[in-house]
C-alpha cells in the first residue's frame, strides 16, 4: 500500500508539471537560431554583470524633518589667524538670548601672519605678504545655545556690564588696525575626518586700516548614518560681505570679523541605502525571463516573415505558369 501511495503521489506530481518536454527529434536547429541564441546569451551575461555591479553599490537617501532638539548645545570649532597682536583682539559669541560665551574658552597664540610653504598650498596665497606684522591665532572650541548668534573678533577684550556687552580697547592708533585673516577651520557640530567646510582655507587680505568682514551663515542640523560612520553633524551655507568703515562717507559700523549664524528649523537625515537581496533576485529573474521571452518572440516573427517571403519567391513562377491560358 505504501508503494502504491508513493506511485500515486509521483504520478500526481507529473500531472502537475506545467513545463512540457519536447523530444529532441522534434527540434530543428539552424544557423539563424544559433546566432540569435549566441546574441541572447551574451546580452544576458552583460546585463547580469551590470545588475550585480549595481547591487554592490550604495546611494544616499535624504529625508527632511523638523528639528525638535532645542536644549542641547552646539559646538563651534574655530581656528582663525588675524594680522594683529593678541593683546589687541577679543573674540566671543553673543546670541539672541543675550547669552555670552566669553573668550576664556578660546586660545590666543602669537604667530607670524606669513604662512608656511604647506599652508600656502592650502590657502593658495597669491596676495602680498604681511610677514612684518605680528599676528594672533585664535583657536579652540566653544559650546553655544541652538539659537541665532554672532561670533565676532574685534578690537579690545570683551567685557559684560549692566549696560550690556562691549569690548574694552585702549587707545590704539588707527594705522595699526588690520583685520586681514585666514580661516583654517570653522565648523559647527561634530567633525568628520576628511570633511571640508565652506570657509576652510579662506583668506582675506586688506590694506585698509578700518575694514569690516561679515559672514552670514545658515546652519542645517544633519544626521549622517552610513556603514562607516554614524554621527550628528551640522552643514552650513555662507554669504560674504566686506566694506571699509568710513564715517565721513556714511559707511558706519565697527571694524572686525563678524560671523553671524542662524539655525535652520529643518533637519536633514542622510542614510546609506543598499538594494535588498530579494529585489536583486527579482530584477535578475525579470532580466533573464524577459530576454528569453522577447528573443523567442522576435525569432518567431522574423522566421515567419522570412518563410512568407521565401514561399512567394518559390511559388511565384510556378503559379504564373499555371494561370497562363493555352495558346
Amino acid at each position: 500500500m505504501r508503494r502504491l501511495s508513493r506511485k500515486g503521489a509521483a504520478h500526481l506530481v507529473k500531472e502537475l508539471d506545467a513545463f512540457p518536454k519536447v523530444p529532441e527529434s522534434y527540434v530543428v536547429t539552424s544557423a539563424f537560431g544559433g546566432t540569435v541564441s549566441l546574441i541572447v546569451f551574451t546580452l544576458m551575461a552583460l546585463l547580469t554583470i551590470s545588475e550585480f555591479l549595481l547591487y554592490r553599490e550604495t546611494w544616499m537617501k535624504y529625508e527632511y524633518e523638523v528639528d525638535t532638539d532645542f536644549l542641547s548645545k552646539m559646538k563651534i570649532t574655530i581656528d582663525i589667524t588675524v594680522a594683529m597682536k593678541c593683546e589687541r583682539l577679543g573674540a566671543d559669541v553673543l546670541d539672541i538670548a543675550d547669552d555670552v560665551v566669553a573668550s576664556k574658552e578660546l586660545k590666543y597664540e602669537p604667530v607670524d601672519f606669513e604662512p608656511s610653504a604647506k599652508q600656502k598650498l592650502w590657502y593658495q596665497n597669491d596676495s602680498a605678504s604681511l610677514s612684518n606684522n605680528n599676528a594672533c591665532r585664535i583657536h579652540g572650541q566653544i559650546y553655544v545655545n541652538k539659537v541665532a548668534g554672532n561670533f565676532h573678533i574685534t578690537l579690545g577684550k570683551p567685557i559684560t556690564s549692566l549696560l550690556g556687552h562691549a569690548h574694552f580697547a585702549p587707545m590704539i592708533k588707527e594705522e595699526v588696525y588690520n583685520f586681514s585673516h585666514r580661516i583654517a577651520c570653522l565648523s559647527f557640530g561634530n567633525d568628520i575626518p576628511g570633511h571640508i567646510n565652506p570657509l576652510d582655507g579662506t583668506e582675506k587680505i586688506t590694506s585698509e586700516h578700518n575694514h569690516l568682514f561679515q559672514y552670514f551663515i545658515t546652519v542645517v542640523p544633519t544626521k549622517l548614518h552610513t556603514s562607516d560612520v554614524s554621527v550628528d553633524m551640522h552643514q552650513f551655507s555662507v554669504t560674504e560681505r566686506e566694506r571699509v568703515i568710513n564715517h565721513t562717507a556714511g559707511s558706519h559700523g565697527v571694524s572686525g570679523i563678524f560671523i553671524k549664524y542662524k539655525l535652520s528649523p529643518l533637519m536633514v537625515r542622510v542614510s546609506e541605502v543598499h538594494m535588498p537581496l530579494s529585489v536583486f533576485l527579482v530584477r535578475l529573474c525579470g532580466i533573464i525571463g524577459g530576454i528569453f521571452s522577447t528573443s523567442d518572440l522576435l525569432h518567431r516573427l522574423i522566421g515567419y516573415f522570412v518563410d512568407i517571403i521565401c514561399c512567394r519567391f518559390k511559388l511565384g513562377p510556378n503559379y504564373s505558369r499555371q494561370i497562363l491560358p493555352d495558346s
